[in-house]
């Protein structure tokens, strides 16, 4: 009983500082402020060792709200130019294939890790997964845990510095919402999306399951006509703040000197990356004429949730960023229990060999 009530007073102490973060940083007007700001400062307290722990169990609900709210941002006419979509595709393939390459042989090379680590580590998404197939071949845990972690907070705060700072956009997190009114039969609308598209997500076993399902119910319900509003504003603040706080909590029980030398060959990691990124999309561009920073958002190998956001905040086509995404998760999380855990073991048969 004490330690339940422990652990109560840990994550609502996490979600009053992330709170806190996600405020300050909107005073600021500084880009994602309500996720990115609790990420930041949520982050800080838990390498200071204070009582803070992520409200892990209420992901699943966040995310949904999330979905639903990028849901809204389709449109009828939304899948009208899918077949265009083939060549940047390919190019997200390519992008995937040749950044995960070069930032292994870093991470082998440069950054002491050994080759299943790095394999692990250098894979952009599906971050459970990694984790646990790299485990099960011998990978450092943590260290590949720490290299995703530090990936997904940097190239969402490079992308929300970007976007702002460059380019110009509003990266509020909170618009484009909805202009018409939210009344009792949307909001039950609205809730069915989120509640029957997490079931249906669980069921399917869909990647991501408490978010693509919703976020696939709100987009046809948004396309077919039955609701044409979006979540209510504070749900939506409050989704990005406890998810922020989840993240941010997750260096809980790291090592101050493992985190920062992690976040070291993260820093050059995400580089890589977003190069990589940056030239596909400016290449695709040239040949498809899609926009290059919608294409970046689509490269970027962050968070399919926050590169969404991202991309609904700044108007591009969430449905072809999210897709993008969606592609290259189930992608590497086929991957990641066939060729990369066969290649894990071929690597680890080798070193037996020649030690």
């Amino acid at each position: 009983m004490i330690s339940a009530q422990k652990d109560h007073r840990s994550i609502v102490s996490a979600i009053a500082l992330g709170t806190v973060g996600g405020t300050l940083f909107y005073v600021l007007n500084l880009p994602l402020p309500w996720m990115l700001g609790a990420i930041i400062v949520t982050l800080i307290g838990t390498l200071a060792k204070w009582n803070l722990t992520g409200p892990e169990k209420a992901r699943p609900y966040v995310v949904a709200v999330i979905g639903v709210m990028l849901g809204s941002g389709f449109k009828p006419d939304t899948f009208d130019q899918l077949g265009q979509w083939a060549v940047s595709l390919v190019g997200l393939v390519v992008c995937v294939a040749a950044s995960a390459f070069l930032v292994q042989e870093y991470l082998h090379r440069f950054g002491g890790q050994s080759r299943v680590t790095a394999i692990f580590s250098a894979m952009p998404g599906g971050v459970v997964e990694m984790v646990e197939a790299g485990r099960a071949e011998g990978g450092d845990e943590k260290a590949i845990i720490l290299a995703h972690v530090w990936r997904i907070i940097l190239v969402i705060a490079a992308i929300a510095v970007w976007f702002r700072f460059v380019l110009g956009f509003e990266v509020d997190g909170t618009i484009p919402m909805s202009s018409n009114p939210t009344g009792p039969m949307d909001l039950l609308v609205l809730g069915v999306c989120a509640v029957l598209g997490s079931a249906l997500g669980l069921g399917l076993r869909l990647p991501a399951p408490t978010f693509i399902g919703p976020m696939v119910l709100s987009a046809a319900a948004h396309m077919t006509g039955l609701t044409y509003s979006s979540p209510p504003l504070a749900l939506v603040i409050a989704a990005q703040i406890v998810l922020g706080v989840i993240v941010g909590c997750r260096f809980k029980g790291s090592q101050t000197g493992d985190v920062f030398h992690a976040l070291k060959l993260a820093v050059v990691s995400t580089a890589i990356m977003m190069a990589v990124a940056v030239s596909l999309a400016w290449a695709v561009h040239l040949i498809t004429g899609h926009s290059p920073a919608q294409l970046l958002l689509a490269y970027a190998p962050g968070g399919l949730n926050e590169m969404s956001i991202v991309s609904l905040a700044i108007q591009a086509d969430v449905a072809f960023v999210a897709t993008h995404h969606l592609f290259r998760i189930v992608a590497l999380l086929a991957l990641a229990g066939t060729v990369l855990a066969r290649l894990a073991k071929a690597i680890n048969a080798a070193s037996k060999d020649t030690s």
